[in-house]
């Protein structure tokens, strides 16, 4: 990969066990990554796979075990934060109280030996281009919390540094207000032609935000790859079902001479030796109901969520219960017997044991 601006290779951490005389389990098992100059790179997963950790170990408040860190080509092993030429933006803002914005944002500057007429420049600079500048005379306290995470860019900006690494920025704000501030973070970056680390457990900033997509689980990477790749061909179920929503169905199926069965859908077999397990994947807007849908199965619908642009409907086929994602105010109620089909040209094949690899 030309141009990396950050790499990890082989970082392995593990922690002190909370127990005495019990060994913890490691935090990063060799993990490898690699952000190109300018590249926005999201690492999702669920809480304590090790995203945050991973994180702070490029920022150097984590020393690895093992294996090392490199920044614009250079080694980072012994390397202070302050030396490292990054900027965090963290979940909980981390502001001071006690200063105006102006004087958070000039702080870092100030470290650094600025002449005040070059602080104050900058901060103008970033100010205006996070549309803040009514706000730089104010406290904390006097601001609402997408303002205060604005201030905490504001902070990272004026450094202009090589990496800019957030930590769960959008948390602690409402939904509304995580769309935009999403928004907001994603034309900030491309705009100042940054290169970036962004780590969340949202699938939605994952899916918006990234150039590429970093997925974890239990300290390990199992995907890198852009948006589309990871949602339309993931490396292992656990891949599948956490990026999207409604969450991919996973229905267990075995092999029949030329046929995939799960429960009361058939899909051909493909060439190759298959896994004596299997699971399909089918994603919720994959499944079709109708009166006139072909080669289906009969099922009731057991749950109906209308959200307006779309309609979530769980139903009950067999022992199998699938969700499908409906286009507007769909007609189906609860109790409704329909006819349910999957694309088998979209499903997909994991194995069912081990780490549920795409078959």
């Amino acid at each position: 990969m030309a141009d990396l601006e950050v790499l990890l290779d082989g970082v392995s951490k593990r922690f002190a066990p909370a127990k005495r005389g019990e060994p913890a389990p490691p935090a990063l098992h060799g993990i490898t990554l690699g952000v190109e100059r300018g590249e926005l790179v999201v690492v999702v997963g669920p809480s304590g796979c090790g995203k945050s950790t991973t994180l702070r170990i490029v920022a150097g408040l984590e020393e690895p075990d093992g294996g090392t860190v490199t920044i614009a080509g250079r080694p980072m092993n012994g390397v202070p934060p302050q030396d490292r030429d990054v900027a965090m933006v963290f979940q909980g803002y981390a502001l001071y109280p006690q200063m105006t914005a102006r004087e958070i944002m000039e702080f870092p500057l100030k470290m650094r030996g600025m002449p005040r007429g070059q602080r104050a420049k900058a901060v103008d600079e970033a100010a205006a281009l996070l549309r803040i500048e009514r706000l730089l005379d104010r406290r904390p306290g006097e601001l609402s919390g997408g303002e205060r995470q604005r201030v905490a860019m504001g902070r990272a900006i004026v450094r202009k540094p090589r990496v800019f690494l957030f930590d769960e920025p959008l948390s602690n704000l409402d939904a509304s207000l995580r769309g935009d501030i999403r928004l907001e973070i994603g034309q900030l970056v491309r705009r100042l032609g940054a290169t970036a680390l962004y780590v969340t457990h949202d699938h939605v900033e994952a899916m918006t935000l990234a150039d590429r997509i970093a997925v974890m689980k239990s300290g390990r990477l199992l995907q890198l790859a852009t948006p589309r790749e990871v949602y339309e061909q993931p490396a292992t179920s656990f891949v599948g079902t956490f990026l999207g929503s409604p969450r991919m169905n996973l229905l267990p199926a075995r092999v029949e001479g030329d046929w995939v069965v799960a429960g009361a859908f058939r899909l051909p077999r493909p060439a190759g030796p298959l896994p004596a397990r299997l699971e399909v994947g089918v994603r919720p807007e994959h499944v079709t109901l109708g009166e006139g849908v072909e080669g289906g199965a009969a099922g009731e619908i057991v749950a109906v969520e209308p959200l307006g642009a779309e309609t979530h409907v769980v139903v009950k086929v067999g022992e199998l219960e699938l969700r499908g994602q409906l286009r507007g105010f769909d007609e189906h109620r609860r109790g409704d017997v329909v006819r349910v089909s999957i694309d088998a040209a979209r499903a997909l094949l994991f194995d069912a044991e081990g780490e549920g690899a795409r078959v």
